[in-house]
């Protein structure tokens, strides 16, 4: 006799039993931080600097009023005149400070996917030209979809313009560098072009910053060069090799060293327009 055929044994799990995955843990919100002691430091400064040069200021005024009501008036108008002119610059710096900070902003509520497209319509509006492209987004839904269009729309044009800058400022430095007798000259020249193409790709984002803007996006551009710092590296390891070789160093001359100085300011075009850019390449 043969035995019956084993029947598949089927068990249902209780669908009310609690699910056995680990507890989502979050980590605990930073706690806001204080001012620091250079803030607090430079605030005094400006207080002290403000009051103490108001007072000054109204005294020379009076003074030349007791004097006679030309020169008090006189002295009144190249005040008032001196005054608006600096409230302006520190308008344009303050604006320009606000403007590094928005990039920031941007760049955070494009990766939130609750709030890309609301960005990416925020930001065309800063850019000219940008009305088609910003009709269509307003037709879609995906944030992927909307990231891939400002990536291979305005950013990758805005980075195409920068690496252009770029050029010229290594086309620039080549020869000037080259012609230099100095080593200390060079690092001058490098450091000021640097700057200016900074500055210049700064204003290709409708970007216009002052002394302590500029300063802030310098931070700014070394922090998205030491992206690429390894190709920076080795371009450099590459063309020591070339100065330190006796033969080819007679060869090559001082091209070597300006070809550097060149490479780097491509470097630098690309690390500023990724600094100044809110989207990520």
């Amino acid at each position: 006799m043969t035995e019956p055929p084993i029947q598949p044994r089927i068990e249902v799990l209780d669908p009310t039993a609690g699910r056995l995955d680990a507890p989502l843990i979050l980590p605990p919100a930073e706690p806001a931080r204080p001012i620091g002691t250079n803030a607090l430091a430079n605030i005094g400064h400006a207080i002290l600097l403000t009051g103490f040069g108001a007072h000054a200021i109204a005294n020379i005024i009076t003074d030349q009023f007791a004097r006679g009501p030309a020169l008090g008036w006189i002295t009144l108008a190249v005040a008032v005149l001196g005054t608006t002119l600096l409230a302006a610059a520190i308008t344009r710096e303050l604006r320009a400070l606000l403007r590094l900070a928005a990039v920031d902003h941007l760049r955070t509520r494009l990766a939130n996917r609750a709030t890309t497209r609301e960005a990416a319509l925020d930001w065309l509006a800063t850019l000219p030209d940008t009305e088609a492209l910003a009709a269509t987004l307003r037709t879609l839904n995906d944030p992927d979809a909307i990231r891939a269009l400002l990536r291979d729309g305005p950013a990758a044009d805005l980075r195409t313009r920068a690496e252009t800058l770029g050029q010229q400022a290594a086309l620039g430095t080549f020869a000037l560098t080259a012609a230099m007798p100095s080593p200390t000259l060079d690092a001058a020249v490098v450091a000021w072009r640097g700057i200016r193409l900074i500055r210049d790709i700064a204003a290709l984002h409708n970007m216009r910053p002052g002394l302590f803007a500029t300063v802030a996006l310098l931070r700014r551009t070394l922090n998205a060069a030491s992206l690429t710092a390894i190709t920076n590296v080795a371009v450099d390891t590459a063309m020591r090799m070339i100065i330190s070789h006796p033969t080819l160093a007679r060869l090559a001359g001082d091209a070597a060293g300006a070809s550097v100085a060149a490479r780097r300011m491509i470097v630098l075009s690309r690390a500023a327009a990724a600094a100044c850019s809110p989207v990520d390449e």
